[in-house]
């Protein structure tokens, strides 16, 4: 058996470790009936882990040959993953499922309530300190993950005047949302690999790119290959094996970016159904942790493990032995050492 904290890939070169990191807020809606639940979560840590090597451990009740595990820095990134908040569908679905089926919902944007989730999890994200350390925001090109997005992270209000583009446009969406700014914030990217299930649901269908730039000035839409939604089909639904292969693809593509600290908004499906392709060689509580369901705007975070050497040549370590070459004995070595250093 593998080691228990880690959640391996199918070709065991990519691994995730337990989270370490969890939004307190713990009063948003539950998850809507559209995912249904499952025996799953994630175990955090109470605090980052900030030297330049990552050790996992298990409880010592595990009954394994190994429970531990120690990778180098430069091998690991911290993922911070958010559901999006509250959206029109997630009302209509818990009232009705068959709502999904209405185009009425078409790329479905945030409710007041889901906005007001969103201000509580950026009041996190700052008060926390955990705004400073995200290089990069990876999101859904879809309405109501693209508004979550640059809500929690973004900048601050918008003014004319600036000479930069802003993340979000005043309204956008019909939001009644004041423009936000992409001062002061990460890069945003937009990321097919992420998106809910394709198909059938119109609430999951995008609208075009060119559409989404105007709403979304500052956000990066390069990685789009098509400005239509060619991925949406109105009579074929996604498997849900389909995106947990997709999810595990995504993961691929995270590692061959240089920043170590990502957020990614995403879908609850999405979430689901990759995490759930994880845990297998764990104990049972830390794979039912890893695969609870998420709340509309719930953030975890996870450090996902390069195995392979993949892993990134930025690294806070240092070789110690200035100028190059063997060690060798100090023309001193022979002295007798003070005794104020033999204590």
């Amino acid at each position: 058996m593998t080691n228990n904290l880690f959640l391996g890939l199918p070709n065991n070169n990519y691994f995730i470790t337990i989270p370490f990191c969890s939004s307190k807020n713990n009063h948003f809606p539950t998850h809507s009936k559209r995912h249904q639940p499952s025996s799953s979560g994630i175990v955090p840590f109470s605090s980052p882990i900030s030297s330049s090597i990552r050790c996992s451990f298990s409880l010592p009740d595990m009954d394994t040959p190994s429970s531990q595990g120690l990778y180098p820095l430069r091998h690991c990134k911290t993922i911070h993953l958010v559901r999006h908040a509250q959206g029109i569908h997630n009302v209509a679905g818990e009232l009705d499922h068959s709502a999904y089926l209405s185009p009425d919902l078409f790329d479905a944007c945030l409710t007041p309530l889901g906005w007001q989730q969103v201000d509580n999890l950026r009041k996190h994200v700052h008060s926390s300190g955990l705004s400073k350390r995200i290089e990069l925001v990876v999101v859904s090109p879809l309405l109501r993950t693209m508004q979550t997005a640059v809500g929690v992270f973004g900048g601050e209000g918008y003014m004319d005047g600036i000479d930069v583009a802003p993340l979000m446009v005043e309204n956008a969406g019909t939001s009644s949302r004041p423009a936000i700014s992409s001062l002061n914030s990460p890069p945003f990217v937009a990321v097919e690999l992420c998106r809910e299930h394709f198909g059938i649901h119109w609430c999951d269908k995008r609208r075009s790119i060119a559409d989404y730039r105007k709403l979304f000035p500052a956000i990066d839409f390069s990685l789009a290959k098509n400005d239509d939604d060619i991925l949406w089909k109105s009579d074929v639904r996604e498997a849900n094996e389909e995106v947990a292969a997709r999810g595990v693809k995504f993961l691929n593509w995270l590692w061959t970016r240089k920043e170590k600290e990502i957020a990614v908004v995403t879908h609850s499906g999405f979430l689901i159904h990759t995490l759930g392709a994880f845990g297998n060689d764990c104990h049972p509580t830390v794979k039912s942790e890893i695969c609870r369901p998420f709340n509309n705007c719930e953030l975890r975070s996870v450090v996902t493990v390069d195995r392979s050497m993949i892993g990134s040549t930025d690294t806070f370590d240092h070789r110690g032995n200035i100028p190059c070459g063997h060690d060798v004995p100090s023309d001193n070595g022979n002295e007798e050492i003070p005794n104020t250093f033999s204590k």
